[in-house]
């Protein structure tokens, strides 16, 4: 599903304008990356929660080179469903 789908669903369900849904899908999505990049979880009761953990620095091998080298830790953007969804999805 794209971006433009979850809009026109949206613009259904609310009565509102395509073009209304699609810049507050647009505006949410900004505040969830910002909160995400500053650090911050956020949470959404009954859907889950888009969590920063930090990935530690690893070496890794390119086999065909035969070289090694060492991946940097880094954070990653994770996202752990909440348990109604859980529920949802194993029906």
């Amino acid at each position: 599903m794209t971006k433009a789908e979850i809009a026109a669903k949206v613009a259904e369900a609310t009565g509102l304008d395509k073009k209304v849904a699609s810049t507050a899908i647009d505006e949410v999505m900004k505040v969830v990356k910002e909160s995400l990049v500053n650090g911050e979880n956020v949470y959404l009761r009954g859907f889950g929660t888009f969590e920063v953990k930090q990935r530690a620095s690893k070496t890794a091998r390119n086999i065909t080179a035969g070289t090694t080298i060492v991946i940097p830790a880094r954070k990653v953007a994770t996202f752990k469903p909440g348990k109604d969804f859980v529920e949802q999805m194993s029906k």
